[in-house]
């Protein structure tokens, strides 16, 4: 059973029951390839490098472009959820505690989504890297980054997707050229979104609470495309609740099958951001 269950005993609570600063679900899936319905353990990604344009003199070979194909294998792993109810304690408490504890694990689930594409976001090198610069999220980073992904030829076809801290959500908001309507027009103002998602520089810029930080305070953004990595679900988060007599419980379990790899890390760009307090 939940050990905290007697806190909402029916005294001083309300009724319904939020499930306080949790994510609902994953805020990237839908950033990044996705697989579904994966069949075993691991799903494979086609990895095509750039092909090269020539001439041909009349009535010889069309030139081959020898594209260089390679796959990049990703591998699933089970995740599970849940807890246990006791059905006398149900009685005590004015809430569906079967549902509370069936979404909490459905939402760990989806965190735990995001956490495997963040660590593959993650592990992209140093060339791909901009320093924090004891700073936080700048205007001048943002060029540099955009710069990394230009010369790197990836495509500006509104499937870029920048994910960075909540600090760097409210910097970016201090910038005129991200918030004010000077430089975005009335459409695109940060503030008037019903969501925290804003489409800049060809880009969705999504604010985060799960990205890595380190001992020095340094928070890690992630400006990407969406080929540049992939995600595969062998079973999406499914909810099984059962009673167990012998304990005079139900049984909430959440579980799912899914994993996330790198497929091109010149398609992502790590900015780094200081965030210690001032």
């Amino acid at each position: 059973m939940a050990t905290s269950i007697d806190q909402a005993f029916v005294k001083q609570f309300e009724r319904e029951v939020h499930e306080a600063y949790q994510r609902q679900g994953s805020k990237l899936r839908n950033t990044v390839r996705t697989v579904s319905n994966v069949n075993g353990s691991e799903a494979v990604f086609q990895k095509v490098g750039k092909g090269i344009a020539s001439t041909k003199s009349t009535h010889g070979m069309v030139p081959v472009m020898n594209l260089d194909h390679t796959s990049v294998t990703c591998v699933l792993a089970d995740y599970y959820a849940g807890d246990w109810i006791d059905r006398l304690d149900e009685l005590k408490v004015n809430i569906d505690e079967r549902q509370v504890i069936a979404n909490a694990g459905a939402y760990a689930l989806g965190r735990k989504t995001d956490e495997l594409i963040i660590n593959e976001l993650a592990s992209v090198g140093s060339g791909q890297e901009i320093a924090d610069g004891n700073t936080g999220m700048t205007l001048t980073k943002v060029m540099e980054a955009l710069g990394i992904l230009g010369n790197e030829d990836v495509p500006d076809d509104g499937q870029r997707f920048a994910v960075v801290g909540w600090k760097q959500w409210g910097e970016l908001l201090e910038i005129p050229e991200f918030a004010s309507s000077d430089y975005v027009g009335p459409d695109a103002l940060p503030f008037m979104a019903p969501t925290q998602t804003k489409f800049w520089l060809g880009t969705y810029w999504i604010p985060h609470s799960g990205l890595p930080v380190d001992a020095n305070d340094i928070r890690s953004c992630f400006w990407y495309h969406k080929t540049a990595l992939g995600h595969a679900s062998g079973s999406d988060v499914v909810a099984d609740v059962t009673w167990h007599g012998e304990r005079a419980s139900h049984f909430v379990n959440n579980m799912m099958s899914q994993g996330a790899k790198l497929i091109e890390e010149t398609g992502v760009v790590e900015i780094k951001c200081d965030e210690s307090p001032d």
